[in-house]
């Protein structure tokens, strides 16, 4: 785990709820920072979502990928 990496657990949440977070999460971010997303499922169209919305970088990193959880190292590069 990297410093001070904050980790944010979506499973239980509804969608509507759950991928404006995600985005706020990732605009919070500063250059070289990144949390941790952890799914029930690979959230392929975010990934999309990010880099075609932010004027960062985007880094994605799987760290666990199964049928039951999906976990992500999500981070800005620039």
């Amino acid at each position: 785990m990297h410093v001070n990496e904050k980790t944010l657990d979506v499973r239980d949440m509804e969608c509507e709820n759950r991928c404006p977070l995600i985005s706020e999460t990732f605009e919070a971010l500063e250059a070289g920072e990144s949390f941790v997303l952890v799914n029930r499922f690979d959230p392929k169209p975010l990934r999309s979502k990010l880099e075609s919305a932010s004027a960062h970088g985007v880094r994605w990193e799987y760290l666990e990928l199964s049928p039951q959880i999906c976990r992500i190292r999500i981070g800005k590069t620039a």
